[in-house]
């Protein structure tokens, strides 16, 4: 296991018992993985974070489709074993309603069962696309498919408006249109190939998944990546955190109509974008990041970047303070899409929403790795009103942090650190966990080796944690607040589609 982490097993009637105890002794449920073994059984995995990460783990025997429900106990796992179920045909007695989510398979569909030496083939699969049935009813009430093809340039995602007219006393959501078998496609790879899979996880986030992933692999080797090779991996993940949490502020100045506002962020945007490309070729970051380091130095001269840096910096500070003081485009943000502090806490939001509604919860800060155990930063806190405008001001606040964090990871690259910038790694037999502070919040990936080959790689987003509470922030809002909510979660669907 990772250093800072450990695991203890349980019997399966006592599994969930001992995830609601070691959350309420302060922890935070983080997670639930499941692994198919090649006897039949499955493996399931909750983890804890306290912050160090604590791994809960039971086996569901071979022939065994059943075992006690964490929901009724721990409500935040009720997404994780939606998507168990799915994937493994594993029904967790006492949850509270099994609508599909990843993958709406018929009652008789074979299962994918990731970790299996013999899983599905995509022509065993039968999916059943049948609609869902109501969860509220009354006089006026209807149904709205919003989705998954809306106007403008957004991911494959269903969302079921019940609503009777503009309020939406309910909303469910379907992510299964952008579902493309990702953890069983890990299975067998080799390190060097699983890497280039884990930045197609999430486009938004490339380089917060490869070094993740990549993380647990030199866990298991034993390695850690030269310290001029972290301070590399800082600067594209400070940089893609900036493009992220601009696109967001971007999808808001869109939905309220400030067209100025609109094509300046776009635009600061957009001198990321290239300024990544011209520091590795590519404008996600991708091929950058690998197991036991990075493929090389940044391609322009860091006091170059620095001089580049420093201006879009500045350029984005006075553009962000005009905009945060304009009175019409405040009141769409102020008091829309509100998540009480009690209800992030007891679903341990993650990232700009948790902090949003007043968390505390950085990892780069709690459980620190990396280069970030160099450098120096304080975490976005001190906004608690749960609202979208908290959650704007947390970004702003973390684009500041995202610079001053750039500024230091280049000025040691400047001082001519000319590498190593990687390390060989050789992979031995056992479990790992990987963490980044992803743009989206805390981005875990659960690494299995055996054999020397990868048996399971379970990437968990901070959107899939998220998403399950965005249908909570539309109480009393109305459809037309919709983007603004949406943009506010930053959600990403293709990490919580798999």
């Amino acid at each position: 296991m990772s250093p800072a982490s450990f695991s203890r097993r349980t019997e399966a009637d006592r599994f969930a018992d001992s995830v609601e105890a070691a959350v309420r002794d302060g922890g935070r449920f983080a997670g639930l993985v499941a692994t198919a073994r090649d006897d039949g059984s499955t493996v399931l995995r909750a983890l804890v974070a306290t912050p160090a990460l604590v791994v809960i783990e039971t086996i569901v025997g071979s022939g065994v489709n059943t075992y006690p429900a964490l929901t009724p106990l721990v409500p935040s796992a009720a997404w994780y074993e939606r998507e168990i179920h799915d994937l493994f045909g594993i029904e967790p007695v006492g949850h509270r309603r099994l609508d599909p989510l990843v993958l709406p398979l018929g009652p008789h569909s074979a299962r994918p069962r990731p970790g299996g030496s013999s899983p599905a083939s995509a022509a065993t699969l039968e999916l059943d696309f049948a609609a869902l049935p109501g969860h509220v009813s009354g006089e006026g009430l209807f149904t709205i498919p919003y989705g998954p093809v809306r106007s403008g340039v957004f991911e494959s995602v269903e969302y079921l408006v019940e609503t009777s007219g503009e309020e939406i006393p309910h909303l469910r959501t379907r992510v299964y249109h952008k579902h493309r078998g990702l953890e069983q496609r890990f299975v067998d790879l080799d390190p060097s190939d699983a890497v280039l899979l884990a930045e197609r996880v999430e486009g938004a986030a490339s380089v917060a998944h490869a070094m993740a992933f990549s993380q647990a692999i030199e866990t298991l080797a034993g390695v850690e990546a030269p310290r001029s090779a972290q301070m590399v991996r800082v600067v594209h993940a400070e940089l893609e955190r900036i493009a992220a949490h601009l696109d967001s502020i971007i999808r808001h100045t869109e939905g309220a109509g400030q067209a100025v506002a609109y094509a300046r962020m776009s635009l600061h945007k957009e001198r990321i974008m290239r300024l990544r490309a011209l520091l590795c070729g590519h404008r996600f970051g991708r091929g950058v990041v690998v197991p036991g380091g990075v493929t090389g130095p940044l391609q322009l001269d860091p006091d170059d970047t620095l001089a580049e840096v420093g201006q879009i910096d500045r350029a984005i500070a006075s553009d962000a303070k005009a905009l945060m003081a304009t009175p019409s485009f405040l009141d769409r943000l102020r008091g829309t899409g509100p998540l009480p502090a009690e209800l992030a806490l007891a679903n341990g939001a993650l990232g700009p929403v948790g902090r949003g509604s007043g968390l505390v919860g950085d990892i780069r800060l709690q459980r620190p790795y990396g280069a970030y155990r160099f450098l120096g930063f304080e975490a976005a806190e001190g906004f608690v009103k749960g609202d979208a405008l908290a959650r704007q001001w947390v970004r702003i606040e973390e684009i500041r942090q995202a610079f001053h964090l750039v500024r230091q990871g280049l000025d040691e690259l400047s001082e001519g650190d000319a590498g190593p910038w990687q390390y060989d790694v050789t992979m031995t037999d056992g479990l790992a966990l990987g963490w980044v502070e992803a743009p989206q919040g805390e981005l875990l990936y659960l690494v299995e080796a055996e054999g020397g080959r990868l048996v399971r790689v379970k990437p968990r987003c901070a959107s899939f944690h998220n998403l399950a509470l965005f249908a909570e922030a539309f109480r009393g809002d109305i459809f037309t607040d919709f983007v603004f909510i949406e943009a506010s979660f930053g959600l990403s669907i293709a990490g919580v589609s798999g």
